[in-house]
């Protein structure tokens, strides 16, 4: 557990100084932090909202919330802790008792505690079992995709969310190989697209699997529809005068949220606060690696 602790304490949360500044927080609001993670975040929210003010914390990782539960202790009166899904915000905050809320926040990346524990399956860098859930009472695994799909399938899913230009040899390569016996584990999925992928393009500025560990992640844990649909109701759910505000880390995500944006502004429900994502400052991108392909955007309800 103090390793685990630990790792939460590490973890530093992305454009922490941005997001306060553009939610535009004051005390007695009710924020859901719809990703609430290790806290990070939350922490400084409460700081801002209290007294008198509500935090409405969402995670599909039950390791997550109980590291949270722990570290928003002092706070335990003001903070509602949910295990779900934020693509159902509206049946949990039906749940909890509230009908509006000023302040939506989602940041969609994964957590150094998640990538950083071999057992979840995230990361390619460390020996691990095909899991890749972010939760993992959910049914299907990383494991199960890559086993049973079929060739075509698991191309589509390496492009659809991956953008994975080798989709279609990746994806042959790992067919043959589990007809010899099923595919495991992480190292041998990363090591099936090493081989798979022209040898020129193996040293690149990023590891030939990234994008590949990627797809699967999203096509496990359905993240680009729950997203899609997460913002939806977000929206729809904010007090007049209102702020939902989104961290996206990759190109996919962040269309996602424009396109909401974009159409929600088009209704007249929403105005987007910012026309062009803010991008981390140069000096928080050196302390921390992991902002750099960091993206806020922020709207208000109309």
């Amino acid at each position: 557990m103090f390793n685990v602790m630990l790792k939460a304490e590490i973890h530093k949360p992305v454009m922490c100084n941005e997001v306060l500044e553009y939610l535009k927080l004051s005390p007695g609001m009710i924020v859901v932090d719809g990703t609430i993670g290790c806290g990070g975040h939350s922490v400084r929210i409460l700081e801002h909202i209290l007294p008198g003010g509500r935090l409405i914390g969402i995670d599909r990782d039950h390791e997550s919330l109980d590291i949270t539960r722990r570290r928003l202790s002092k706070f335990a009166q003001a903070v509602s802790l949910i295990h779900g899904n934020f693509r159902d915000l509206d049946k949990i905050l039906v749940m909890v008792g509230v009908n509006k809320v000023d302040v939506v926040f989602f940041d969609l990346g994964l957590s150094s505690m998640q990538l950083s524990d071999p057992e979840r399956g995230f990361s390619f860098q460390t020996e691990g079992p095909l899991d890749m859930r972010m939760d993992r009472t959910s049914f299907i695994q990383a494991y199960d995709l890559i086993n049973n799909l079929n060739e075509e399938e698991i191309s589509s899913i390496l492009w659809s969310f991956g953008q994975e230009r080798f989709h279609n040899r990746i994806a042959h390569l790992l067919v043959t190989e589990r007809k010899k016996a099923p595919i495991s584990s992480t190292s041998e999925v990363a090591n099936i697209v090493m081989r798979a992928i022209p040898r020129h393009y193996r040293f690149g500025r990023i590891h030939p699997a990234t994008r590949t560990f990627q797809a699967i992640r999203i096509a496990v844990n359905r993240e680009l529809e729950a997203l899609d649909e997460g913002i939806k109701k977000a929206i729809d759910l904010l007090q007049q005068g209102g702020r939902v505000a989104v961290i996206s880390f990759h190109s996919l995500e962040d269309r996602i949220v424009k396109i909401n944006f974009r159409s929600a502004r088009s209704e007249g429900k929403i105005k987007v606060i910012t026309p062009k994502p803010l991008r981390p400052t140069s000096e928080e991108q050196i302390k921390n690696p992991s902002s750099r392909s960091a993206r806020l955007r922020v709207a208000e309800r109309q």
